[in-house]
């Protein structure tokens, strides 16, 4: 069966701007937003719109992609009533954040903290599923637990039992951070005593691991985090070694990590590394800019040869217009 490809929420790296060029490579057919915070207040609609653009263009990237909003909290009622506002944006769904490690969010009663309660998460699910309108669907995303998983299979109880439509399980306890390994193993018992469609997270860097995590799961649906944000051509990979896999009858014939290197290959990306800028000169502060592409550049300097020595030229540089006047010395190298 075709895989089910979901772009990860990644709050301070994943933004809308990475969602457009990510999405424009292929391979993608959902994205989460980052989590948009909800306390005791009903949000302007500014708030939405602000986290997630997409929402002024049909919940849509510009690649046709459905984009899902995340929010985060724990007051229940806050919850529903700032649901049921965003739902007037016509969303293409609402995603609800029970796994958000930060120790910033967690003091504030929001994220991988709920993952003790799973009798707040259900009544959360309950009244944003209860105020939000059937076409919208809501989801959950969860960690395995805070420190370990002994209320793993409670809060995915929970979220079922509240009215959510899926569940995405990231296999790590808050306590694991990102530290490897991905647990999937637990994701496979999740599946078992849910009916809801689960999708796997955590760990998938190459089509070889995407496979692997189907098999040991059973999820036909994946979301995929850090690792195409290293590789934005994986997901288009993953679906094409899949569609040779299900013609040879047989696992993919070719290194994943290569796979997704030939899917998206460095001369290619150039062009969209200088969207990228472009947008990051559009909407962010002067002095941020260096640090957002930077941010980029460290993850894609650890597939591609290319992409080291530029970042190795990038460290450098500080200045937008420096930068602006380097990005094009990249691409010509790339295309010679």
């Amino acid at each position: 069966m075709t895989p089910y490809l979901v772009l990860a929420p990644m709050h301070g790296l994943l933004d809308h701007g990475l969602r457009d060029i990510l999405t424009r490579v292929g391979g993608v057919d959902r994205c989460v937003s980052e989590f948009i915070r909800v306390t005791d207040q009903l949000l302007p609609t500014a708030s939405f719109t602000r986290v997630v653009p997409e929402l002024l263009h049909g919940s849509r990237t510009r690649a046709g992609v459905p984009v899902w909003v995340q929010l985060l909290g724990s007051d229940p009622a806050c919850l529903a009533e700032n649901a049921a506002s965003l739902a007037e944006l016509a969303p293409a769904g609402i995603d609800l954040n029970f796994g958000c490690p930060a120790k910033s969010v967690n003091r504030h009663r929001g994220g991988a903290i709920l993952l003790d309660e799973p009798e707040l998460i259900c009544r959360i699910v309950a009244a944003v599923r209860q105020t939000v309108p059937a076409r919208v669907p809501v989801s959950g995303k969860m960690r395995l637990g805070f420190n370990d998983h002994a209320r793993m299979l409670d809060c995915a109880c929970a979220i079922e039992a509240g009215g959510a439509s899926e569940l995405t399980v990231h296999a790590r306890t808050k306590a694991h951070g990102y530290r490897p390994p991905a647990y999937w193993e637990h994701i496979a018992t999740v599946r078992q005593h849910v009916r809801l469609p689960v999708i796997a997270n955590g760990e998938i860097w190459s089509v070889e691991d995407a496979w692997r995590c189907r098999e040991v799961t059973g999820c036909t649906a994946l979301m995929l985090g850090r690792g195409m944000i290293r590789r934005p051509g994986l997901a288009r990979a993953i679906v094409q070694a899949d569609a040779r896999a299900g013609q040879a009858a047989a696992s993919p014939a070719q290194d994943g990590a290569d796979a997704a290197l030939l899917a998206a290959p460095w001369r290619s990306l150039t062009p969209l590394l200088a969207d990228f800028w472009a947008d990051v000169c559009a909407r962010v502060e002067s002095r941020h800019r260096a640090g957002r592409l930077k941010q980029w550049m460290s993850y894609l300097r650890l597939a591609y040869p290319e992409a080291a020595q530029a970042f190795g030229e990038l460290r450098a540089m500080s200045e937008p217009d420096a930068i602006s006047a380097w990005l094009p010395s990249v691409q010509a190298r790339a295309a010679s």
